[in-house]
């Protein structure tokens, strides 16, 4: 009995170290599965980690470049391919008088001043309003060209033709063959708003041609509403209602657009106040408001030429002494009226022969020359009235003239 105790002793203890090995081994196998598993882990860990990191830096690059773009550098990234540099062969004439002749009331009769022509270089801005190749500039950028060179922001030139003209606007309206080309949109010039921002666009000194890229200035609006009339008149020029800016304008500026935050162009580019001879920028830039271009562009385009004629059905003449001594005036006191038509709208407006004009639109009137300089300055396109003062019977009257086209 005891002996068979032993023997089931010594079967039991084999089991059950055989049940330890076992045991021990699957311990083992489930510990390199778990070290594998782990390292599995790790390295998926550090795979979703870089991955983070990655899209974390993708996204830190797209806010700053979002917060570096905003709607000043999406106009210019518009309007930009729609500028153009302009170079010009103008034709300059030139009098020569005679230093030792030229005040002698005699010899001046046989010495006559020599004139002469000469052919200079020009430069400036302009930008393509059509995509069949209509551009817009100043008309003191290609007046008198014989040549006109335009190149665009791919670096190609085209020779231009001036299709139309008008001095007094400084508007020049040229044309390039082509078609699908870049432009820009005109926008209103009606309701901006001081302090808004502006972009001024354009080929200042020249510098188009070192990257056939447009420089690019930013400014505000400063004010609206400036008329440089009477003595304040440039040359033969109309410029009223003009925007000023203190976006940087140079020389070579000239003719380029004035956009606003949205690329719309209001104005164009036309002349600065400066306080040197080089032209350069103080902040005080005027632009010409572009929907008093819009309204001659139809003229420019059809004609060559803006339309400005109008009547009045007046006659006038300088106040003689004789006459003046009879109404009791001085000479240059006014203009008297010779002959009105009738039917006309001097007719009627009330005026009569005999009646002494003294002002127009408040300026001052001596002579016909200060009356023909009035009516030089008058836009037909914007004015359809104009308002006299008039002596008449010791009296002084106030009457609106009409100007019929």
């Amino acid at each position: 009995m005891v002996k068979y105790n032993k023997n089931i002793m010594i079967i039991l203890m084999t089991l059950l170290l055989s049940l330890h090995s076992q045991c021990s081994e699957k311990s083992s196998q489930s510990n390199n599965i778990n070290a594998e598993n782990s390292m599995e882990d790790t390295e998926n860990n550090i795979a979703m980690n870089e991955k983070r990191a990655f899209t974390q830096h993708a996204m830190f690059n797209h806010d700053i470049t979002e917060s570096r773009e905003n709607a000043i550098t999406r106009a210019v990234s518009d309007v930009s391919p729609a500028v153009v540099g302009i170079n010009v062969i103008q034709v300059q004439r030139y009098r020569s008088y005679s230093p030792f002749f030229d005040n002698d009331p005699f010899w001046g009769w046989f010495f006559q001043p020599r004139e002469y022509e000469q052919r200079v270089k020009g430069l400036g801005s302009g930008f393509l309003i059509s995509s069949d190749g209509y551009i817009l500039t100043n008309e003191h950028v290609v007046h008198n060209a014989s040549e006109i060179i335009v190149t665009d922001t791919e670096g190609e030139q085209y020779q231009a033709k001036c299709v139309g003209e008008d001095k007094t606007y400084d508007v020049a309206l040229l044309k390039i063959k082509g078609d699908h080309f870049p432009y820009i949109h005109l926008g209103s010039s009606k309701d901006l708003i001081i302090g808004e921002w502006v972009i001024a666009l354009g080929n200042p000194f020249g510098l188009f041609d070192i990257n056939m890229n447009p420089t690019v200035t930013v400014g505000v609006v400063s004010a609206v509403g400036m008329n440089f009339k009477g003595q304040y008149q440039i040359e033969d020029r109309i410029y009223t209602d003009m925007i000023q800016t203190d976006a940087a304008i140079n020389g070579g500026n000239s003719g380029g657009p004035l956009v606003n935050s949205m690329g719309q162009c209001i104005g164009i580019n036309t002349f600065i106040f400066s306080g040197t001879a080089q032209k350069t920028n103080i902040g005080i830039g005027f632009a010409i408001p572009i929907n008093h271009v819009k309204r001659i562009l139809p003229d420019l385009k059809k004609i060559g030429q803006v339309d400005r004629s109008f009547k009045t059905g007046l006659e006038v003449e300088n106040i003689s002494i004789l006459v003046a001594r009879m109404l009791g005036i001085n000479t240059g006191d006014g203009v008297i009226v010779t002959q009105v038509k009738p039917g006309s709208s001097a007719d009627r407006a009330g005026i009569v022969a005999g009646d002494v004009i003294v002002s127009m639109d408040d300026q001052r009137i001596r002579s016909t020359r200060d009356v023909q300089s009035v009516i030089n300055g008058i836009d037909i396109t914007v004015q359809s009235d104009i308002q006299l003062k008039i002596f008449r019977k010791n009296k002084l009257l106030d009457i609106m003239l009409e100007l019929e086209r």
